[in-house]
């Protein structure tokens, strides 16, 4: 499916598309792009792509209190969202619920469906990873002081309002945008030119 305003985007070639190549070339460029692809089939293409690269699966949560308010942490100078691999043979909702209280110092109260799964890629010992996320809704009705997990380089844990979000949108991932735009507290993961 063709992006919308697919004027703003680049399209790469299916075909000849290496992840890691295409990792090195665009990391740690200014600003970011936008870019898309096309393939007859995206599940055989996610397998050629993940054959070839180390992937690590993850879980984290979006979390609501009954204020209304949604849990963001700031790690490594950046706004994101609560998440970390997962451990051997560990289901993905204990591992989104186990990451968001270790991460947080929090209790969760219940965790709803999943909301979607993003991928992203990072460079670890010289090697790119892909990691995929799979994120869920989450509520919290406790009380009790955030605690940031600070060896994970985690220094604040705060809660935010829909309308208050400006300041993550503009310091964050474009995969927390995914999360958001699917969650409906963005209405467009593309920023104005």
């Amino acid at each position: 499916m063709v992006p919308e305003q697919v004027e703003r985007y680049q399209r790469i070639d299916a075909q000849t598309f290496d992840l890691r190549s295409f990792f090195e070339q665009f990391n740690g460029k200014a600003g970011y792009a936008l870019f898309y692809l096309l393939t007859s089939n995206a599940k055989d293409f996610l397998k050629k792509v993940i054959k070839n690269i180390t992937l690590i699966e993850a879980a984290g949560g979006v979390v609501e209190n009954e204020q209304g308010e949604y849990l963001f942490i700031y790690r490594n100078h950046k706004w994101d969202l609560p998440k970390g691999k997962l451990e051997k043979d560990e289901k993905k909702k204990v591992a989104a619920v186990r990451e968001v209280e270790e991460e947080c110092g929090i209790k969760v109260s219940s965790i709803g469906k999943k909301i979607c799964i993003t991928y992203h890629t990072y460079k670890a010992k010289g090697e790119v990873i892909l990691k995929r996320t799979y994120w869920y809704r989450m509520n919290f009705a406790g009380e009790g002081e955030l605690k940031p997990q600070l060896e994970e380089g985690i220094t604040k844990v705060l809660w935010f309002k829909r309308e208050q979000t400006a300041p993550i949108v503009k310091n964050t991932f474009p995969s927390i945008i995914d999360v958001l735009v699917k969650l409906e507290l963005l209405k467009d993961k593309v920023a104005p030119l």
